[in-house]
């Protein structure tokens, strides 16, 4: 077995980092060059890095920005927000990026994903899936930072995507983004079981104990988490001890 990963969420907004509920993020928390100097020192597996208004602001990702992080970052750093062109991915992976994070241009230009997973690999292609559930009780898919309804189903679109060439998939609640009540184990679990590559649960964690949830019950792969890790005492070293309790293999 795979050892599973913990792995903190910064969300970028305009000048710096910011959390909120449901992908409503207006609540700055700081600086991103300080928070990965913080997450360097702890040691932490992995960082995700999204700017949550570029696709919708109708920016390319700030290639400079992420130039200055990689320079402080000492783990594998995957950058979402913005990309929407081969060109996107190149420039990121140039300027530092070890993993490039796709979610709205995975639905509405699915090339992409397999154009970047045949031209650089598809350990570096990450297809980020954000999930709401509607009015009849199914969790469907949303783009453009949770603002626009496609009607797809995360499980189809999950495999679609592994087929094209994508190395890894997020799985976001919108309803549980930034509540700390726990990750959607149901939908997380139907997306781990059809697909073969690993499965990201993010949106939601609050404790070790969702963590726990969500890579035993939801069968995922790794743990993302944001609010927990800004706003309550718990660390990404005390995840891993807990995790490790319950028999799961750990990165030391």
């Amino acid at each position: 077995m795979l050892k599973v990963r913990i792995i903190p969420t910064l969300l970028y907004r305009d000048f710096g980092l910011v959390k909120g509920e449901r992908f409503d993020s207006r609540r700055a928390v700081g600086s991103p060059v300080q928070a990965i100097k913080v997450y360097n020192l702890r040691g932490v597996d992995e960082l995700v890095f999204l700017d949550v208004t570029a696709t919708v602001g109708g920016r390319r990702p700030d290639f400079e920005l992420i130039d200055e992080l990689a320079d402080e970052c000492f783990m594998p750093l995957a950058v979402g927000g913005g990309v929407r062109t081969l060109e996107d991915v190149r420039i990121l992976l140039q300027v530092g990026a070890d993993k490039v994070v796709i979610n709205t241009a995975a639905v509405e230009s699915p090339d992409l994903v397999q154009m970047a997973a045949e031209q650089f690999g598809s350990q570096c292609v990450v297809v980020s899936i954000d999930t709401k559930v509607e009015a009849d009780g199914a969790s469907r898919v949303w783009v453009r930072s949770g603002t626009v309804p496609t009607g797809r189903d995360p499980v189809e679109l999950a495999v679609e995507m592994e087929a094209l060439g994508a190395g890894e998939i997020i799985i976001t609640s919108i309803d549980r983004d930034g509540t700390m009540q726990g990750y959607d184990i149901d939908t997380i679990r139907r997306v781990s079981r059809a697909v073969t590559v690993p499965v990201i649960a993010s949106g939601g964690a609050g404790s070790f104990e969702d963590m726990g949830r969500a890579l035993v019950e939801g069968e995922a792969s790794a743990v993302a988490a944001g609010a927990m890790f800004h706003f309550t005492q718990q660390t990404p070293a005390e995840a891993k001890r807990y995790l490790k309790t319950l028999g799961l293999p750990v990165r030391r």
